[in-house]
């Protein structure tokens, strides 16, 4: 596949996705307790959508993620799995996806982390 000729491409040829490595750090926040701090974040802009920061696993407390069943599918990225992000207190279900074989055109997003805003306490975008 090329650029933008996805599946999801072919039906709305307007529809754009981009990706950037992100210019500062970002950590993330949740019950007072640092679940990723990283350098190397992917900031990846969709039409319709606010930017969205995709965190290398290395760079994220995997111990607070818990796999779930739960799956959904994106006409432009592909195949999303997901997780739970639990703390000692609190449990947020599916509140973390991952793109664990997106499609080419996103393929740098593999296997990092997304996490949606309104399940965490922060996510911070700091200088470098």
């Amino acid at each position: 596949m090329s650029a933008n000729s996805g599946p999801g491409y072919l039906k709305n040829p307007t529809h754009r996705v981009k990706t950037a490595r992100a210019a500062g750090r970002i950590r993330l926040t949740f019950q007072g307790e640092v679940i990723a701090d990283t350098h190397d974040a992917i900031r990846l802009e969709e039409s319709g959508y606010s930017p969205v920061f995709y965190i290398p696993r290395k760079d994220v407390n995997m111990a607070r993620l818990v796999r779930t069943t739960h799956r959904s599918y994106c006409p432009y990225k592909g195949q999303a799995s997901y997780f739970s992000l639990t703390t000692d207190g609190r449990v947020e279900e599916n509140a973390v996806w991952s793109y664990e074989k997106p499609y080419d055109e996103v393929a740098s997003i593999r296997e990092f982390l997304a996490f949606y805003p309104n399940r965490v306490d922060g996510i911070e975008e700091l200088p470098a």
